[in-house]
């Protein structure tokens, strides 16, 4: 066989998605697919059972250790599923290493082995979404650095410009996500007493829920949205929260610039590599420096203008069908590998 005459054959491995607060890496995968659809044959293999547990991750395990395809692609989150895969063919992705800030040094420990240490060991070759994902990588496991590519997540087409007149008296702010990195705990405190309405994409805990009503934010709360939905949000909004204290990419601060939305952004992990000179920078950990940032995007017209326009030529970075095509080249490398 020949990659002239017939396409490659990759299986994607991918998590379970959860009822709520999953909302990047289904779509980023699905785009790469639709994009290479004429030179790879993808097979999709979902977890049957959520990331939750002993038992249902073991079963995760011997469910796709039953599924391996020619080449397997495990394409993020749950790394573990590769212990029973053939180490020859198989890639994983790795979005970042926030399990390594686990504080219980035991289960800190259990995450290095089984997400990082062992899944590693157990691939030909890793792509992370970023350099500083990827020097994560290496500096927990001591994995080759020549092991590990560096792909960035493409942007989606579905994201276009769609400009809006911002609304300075009361601006609707607009937050992606409810996990513990997303920091709304520190959101909510940094906007109290502030004219604005924000919008909440993802689950709320009864925490969240307590410090909302405690400090009188006007909220809206929003779950299990498509792509069309998410992108309706962007559209609806005057500006992009995103004071983050981890991520492996930072998906939302791209899809702002396409939309053309400011965006305020933390200052740390891999964010300011991401969003270049198209956010507001501001320090996460601070509560003060969140209101600062989403006040100067606010009242400063020349500063929130300039954001726009720099965010015209960020997004250019990520095109998709590039990233795809770096995809290719890796599953090429692989099959001619294995033949």
């Amino acid at each position: 066989m020949t990659l002239n005459k017939l396409p490659i054959e990759v299986y994607h491995f991918q998590r379970k998605p959860r009822s709520a607060g999953n909302y990047s890496l289904e779509f980023i995968f699905q785009d790469v697919r639709n994009r290479l659809s004429d030179r790879v044959k993808f097979t999709v293999i979902i977890a049957n059972h959520l990331s939750n547990g002993f038992v249902m991750r073991v079963k995760n395990i011997l469910q796709v250790w039953k599924a391996q395809g020619p080449i397997n692609h495990v394409t993020g989150d749950i790394h573990y599923i590769t212990l029973l895969m053939s180490r020859h063919k198989t890639i994983l992705t790795i979005l970042d290493c926030g399990f390594m800030s686990e504080k219980n040094p035991l289960k800190r420990w259990i995450f290095k082995w089984i997400w990082l240490n062992i899944p590693v060991s157990k691939s030909t070759y890793i792509t992370a979404i970023s350099e500083m994902t990827k020097a994560d990588i290496v500096k927990y496991s001591g994995c080759a650095p020549e092991k590990i590519f560096v792909i960035p997540v493409a942007i989606s087409d579905q994201f276009v410009p769609f400009p809006r007149e911002f609304n300075t008296t009361r601006p609707v702010l607009l937050q992606i996500g409810t996990a513990p990195n997303k920091n709304i705990e520190r959101l909510i405190k940094a906007i109290d007493g502030m004219s604005c309405s924000l919008v909440i994409i993802g689950k709320l805990s009864d925490v969240h829920k307590e410090l909302l009503n405690q400090h009188h934010i006007d909220f809206v709360n929003k779950l299990n949205l498509s792509q069309e939905e998410i992108i309706r949000e962007y559209i609806d909004c005057d500006l992009v929260v995103f004071a983050s204290t981890l991520e492996g990419f930072g998906m939302p601060i791209l899809e702002a610039n396409c939309v053309e939305r400011p965006v305020v952004a933390g200052d740390n992990s891999s964010m300011p590599e991401v969003g270049g000179n198209a956010a507001c920078y501001v320090d996460a950990y601070s509560e003060q420096s969140i209101r600062q940032g989403i006040e100067r995007v606010i009242h400063d017209t020349d500063f929130r203008n300039q954001l726009l326009i720099n965010g015209r030529e960020n997004r250019k970075r990520f095109n998709a069908d590039h990233i795809a095509d770096m995809y290719y080249d890796l599953y090429k490398r692989l099959y001619e590998d294995l033949n």
